[in-house]
C-alpha cells in the first residue's frame, strides 16, 4: 500500500542527467552583483551579520521602489568653518574589519563627520572636540558616550550635544542586539536627502532623527528621554572618566592566597579520589567519579555525561569531596575572574575605569564591562573581601547609599495593597509582616523560617515564580510551596489582581510599561509555544517593577551628579551597582555628600510608600557598604 511512497523516494534519490541547465561557457561566472540591493535585502530580513561577511560594510542600501525615481543631489564636501555656528548632525562611519591571516584587523578606522543641510564635514579629532563645547553650536548626535569622553578628556563637558539618536533607538526598541544607522534607516523608512559615496549614512541622518523624535513623542517617552536617559549619558561618561581607586598590592596578595588555597584543596581532592590525574574542571571526569565510581545520588544525564552543575553539587554538599569541589570552583572563580581580571584593567592612575552600558538591558537597567563591577561578590564572606580593595584616595572616604527594598516598595505602590503600604509607612519588617498576614498570627509568633519563606515569595511573586521554583528557594516540598503560594495570593488579592491585569494588558497591546513610560515589547506572549508564552508572562510581571526601579535610580544619579556639580563640591559620583550609588568625597564633605545622596534618592519620586536609603561611609567599599 506504500508502493507510491517507495517510488517517490526512489525518484527523489535519483540524480537527474536530463535537468534543463545552461551549458554555455561563462554562464556561472560570479559577477559583481547588485551590492546596494543586497544590503537592503539583508537589512530587511534582519540578517545583519552577513553584511560584513560579504564585504558590504559601508555600502548604502538601495532605495525602495517608490523612492528610486527620485534623483538625489550629491553631498557637498567641505572643511569645517573656523567659526562653525549653527546646528549639526554628528555621527561616525563605523570601522571596517577585515582578516589578516586568522586575526581580525581594522581595514578602515572609525571616522566622525558632521552634516549641515547637505554639506558633509569630515572631522579631525581637533575639529570634533572644537564642536563639542562651542556655545554657538548645537549637535544632534548618534552615540554620545564616546563624544562626551573626548570632550571631557580635553577639559570640556560636551555641552553642545542636545540629542542622541542611539539612546532614542534604545528607548523605541530595547530588544535590539545593536543599533546602527544603516539598519535603523531601513527600519524607520528614512529618506535620504542626498547621496555621498564616502559617507553613505550621512544623507539619512536628518530624516531618521526627525522620525525617531516623532516616535518618542508618540510613545509618550519625551520626559523619560529628556529627564533621564539623555542627561544620564553625560553622568556615565564622567563616572567612567573618574574611575575608582584600587589597592593593587592588596589584590595581588589576595591572589596569592587564592592560589595557595587552590593548591591545598586540589591536594585534598586528589587524595579523596585516589588519583593525581583527576581534573576537577572536567565535567566528564567529575560526573564519572561522583556518580559512577562513588555511586552518589545523581541528577539528569546529558549527551556528555552526568550533569555536574551548581544545583546538582549543592544538593550533595554534605559529602566531603563535593564540598571540596565547590570550594575549588569558588577559589578558581575568585582568582581567574576577579584577581587576574581586575589586575589587567587597572589604569596608569591606579584606578579602574569601568564602561557603563546604557543601551543593553531590556528592562532599562545599566550594565558595566571591562571590568563588570556589577557582579563583584557580596554574598560570600570570602568573595565580599574583594570589596576591601576598592578604596578612597587619601583624604577621602567612600559614601555608599543603597535603596532599601525598592522593588517591593514599587510593588506596594502599583498594586495599591493597603497592608503592604501600611507596613512600609510604619517601618515594619515587611517580610515578618507578610508572614503574619498569610498565617493570621501576631508578628511576634513569626519564626525565622516563616519570615524566610515570606521573603522568598515577596521577591518571587514579581518574577512569576511557581510552586516548583519556590519549593527550591525555601527548601520545602512542591505541595507545601503551592499551599504557601495560594495563601499568599489569598492574603494579598490586589497583588494577584495587578499581576493578572498586567499580563492581560500586555497581551492586548504587545508591550508593558514602567511608571515612567518605558516600553518593552513582548512578542513572546503571542507565541504558540507554551514555554515561550510562560517566559513572556514572567517578563510582563517583572519588567514594570524592575524597570521602574531602574528608572528611579537613573533619575537619582542625574540629580545627585548635578547637585555635586552645581554646589561646586569636590565629591564625585564614581560607581553604581543595581540599587546602590557610591560617591568619593573629601572627609570634610562626607556628611554633605551623604545628605545629598539621601535627599535626591528619596526625593526624586513620590509614591504611596516612601523610598528609603541606607547610607554608610568608609575608607573602602566593604567598610562603606
Amino acid at each position: 500500500e506504500d508502493k507510491p511512497m517507495a517510488e517517490l523516494s526512489h525518484t527523489l534519490g535519483t540524480i537527474r542527467t536530463d535537468a534543463p541547465i545552461d551549458t554555455a561557457e561563462g554562464s556561472y561566472t560570479v559577477g559583481e552583483g547588485n551590492k546596494p540591493a543586497a544590503v537592503r535585502l539583508l537589512q530587511e530580513l534582519e540578517i545583519h551579520s552577513l553584511i560584513p561577511r560579504f564585504g558590504l560594510d559601508g555600502v548604502a542600501p538601495e532605495a525602495a521602489a517608490e523612492e528610486q525615481a527620485v534623483e538625489l543631489p550629491e553631498a557637498d564636501l567641505a572643511s569645517l568653518p573656523l567659526t562653525p555656528a549653527g546646528h549639526y548632525l554628528v555621527a561616525a562611519r563605523p570601522a571596517v574589519m577585515g582578516k589578516q591571516g586568522t586575526k581580525n584587523v581594522i581595514v578602515q578606522p572609525e571616522a566622525w563627520y558632521a552634516v549641515q543641510d547637505r554639506t558633509v564635514f569630515p572631522l579631525s579629532d581637533d575639529e570634533l572636540v572644537r564642536l563639542l563645547d562651542d556655545p554657538a553650536v548645537t549637535l544632534d548626535v548618534f552615540y554620545s558616550a564616546p563624544l562626551y569622553a573626548k570632550a571631557m578628556a580635553a577639559g570640556g563637558w560636551g555641552s553642545s550635544i542636545v540629542w542622541d539618536g542611539k539612546l532614542a533607538a534604545y528607548l523605541l526598541d530595547a530588544s535590539a542586539s545593536k543599533y546602527q544607522i544603516s539598519e535603523l534607516a531601513v527600519s524607520y523608512r528614512a529618506k535620504a536627502a542626498f547621496t555621498c559615496e564616502e559617507w553613505p549614512d550621512a544623507g539619512f541622518l536628518a530624516d531618521l532623527f526627525a522620525r525617531m523624535k516623532a516616535e518618542i513623542t508618540a510613545c509618550g517617552e519625551d520626559d523619560l528621554y529628556h529627564d533621564i536617559e539623555f542627561p544620564l549619558a553625560q553622568v556615565l561618561a564622567d563616572m567612567t572618566r573618574t574611575g575608582i581607586l584600587v589597592d593593587k598590592g592588596g589584590i595581588e596578595e589576595f591572589g596569592v592566597r587564592m592560589r595557595t588555597e587552590l593548591a591545598q584543596v586540589l591536594g585534598r581532592i586528589q587524595m579523596e579520589t585516589g588519583s593525581t590525574s583527576f581534573n576537577p574542571n572536567s565535567p566528564k571526569q567529575l560526573g564519572e567519579m561522583l556518580f559512577d565510581t562513588l555511586g552518589l545520588p545523581h541528577g539528569k544525564k546529558t549527551q556528555r555525561g552526568w550533569s555536574t552543575d551548581a544545583e546538582t553539587l549543592e544538593a550533595l554538599r554534605d559529602y566531603p569531596l563535593v564540598e571540596d569541589i565547590l570550594q575549588y570552583r569558588a577559589y578558581q572563580k575568585l582568582n581567574s575572574t576577579y584577581v587576574e581580571g581586575l589586575l589587567k584593567v587597572i589604569g596608569e592612575d591606579g584606578r579602574i575605569h569601568t564602561r557603563f552600558n546604557q543601551t543593553e538591558a531590556r528592562t532599562g537597567r545599566l550594565s558595566s564591562d571591562n571590568p563588570n563591577l556589577q557582579n563583584i561578590p557580596i554574598r560570600t564572606e570570602l568573595g565580599s573581601q574583594l570589596r576591601a580593595y576598592f578604596i578612597a584616595k587619601p583624604g577621602c572616604v567612600l559614601v555608599d547609599a543603597d535603596y532599601s527594598q525598592i522593588e517591593l516598595r514599587i510593588l506596594a505602590h502599583v498594586t495599591g495593597d493597603e497592608h503592604m503600604q501600611n507596613a512600609f509607612r510604619s517601618g515594619e519588617d515587611i517580610h515578618r509582616s507578610t508572614a503574619a498576614k498569610i498565617y493570621g498570627i501576631p508578628q511576634s509568633e513569626v519564626t525565622p523560617r516563616l519570615r524566610s519563606s515570606a521573603k522568598a515569595i515577596n521577591f518571587g511573586i514579581m518574577y512569576g515564580k511557581g510552586a516548583y521554583s519556590l519549593s527550591k528557594d525555601i527548601g520545602v516540598s512542591v505541595k507545601e510551596a503551592d499551599a504557601f503560594l495560594k495563601n499568599y495570593l489569598a492574603a494579598f488579592p490586589k497583588v494577584d489582581g495587578y499581576m493578572e491585569k498586567t499580563i492581560a494588558d500586555a497581551k492586548d497591546c504587545g508591550y508593558v510599561s514602567t511608571l515612567f513610560g518605558r516600553r518593552r515589547a513582548l512578542p513572546e506572549l503571542s507565541s504558540s509555544n507554551r514555554n515561550i508564552r510562560a517566559s513572556g508572562e514572567r517578563m510582563a510581571r517583572n519588567t514594570p517593577i524592575q524597570g521602574t526601579a531602574a528608572d528611579v535610580i537613573k533619575l537619582a544619579m542625574v540629580r545627585v551628579w548635578r547637585r555635586l556639580r552645581d554646589e561646586k563640591m569636590e565629591s564625585r559620583l564614581i560607581l553604581t551597582v543595581h540599587d546602590e550609588l557610591i560617591v568619593e568625597a573629601p572627609e570634610a564633605e562626607a556628611a554633605k555628600a551623604a545628605s545629598i545622596l539621601r535627599e535626591e534618592m528619596e526625593g526624586c519620586v513620590h509614591y504611596a510608600v516612601p523610598l528609603s536609603t541606607e547610607v554608610h561611609e568608609g575608607k573602602n567599599w566593604l567598610e562603606a557598604h
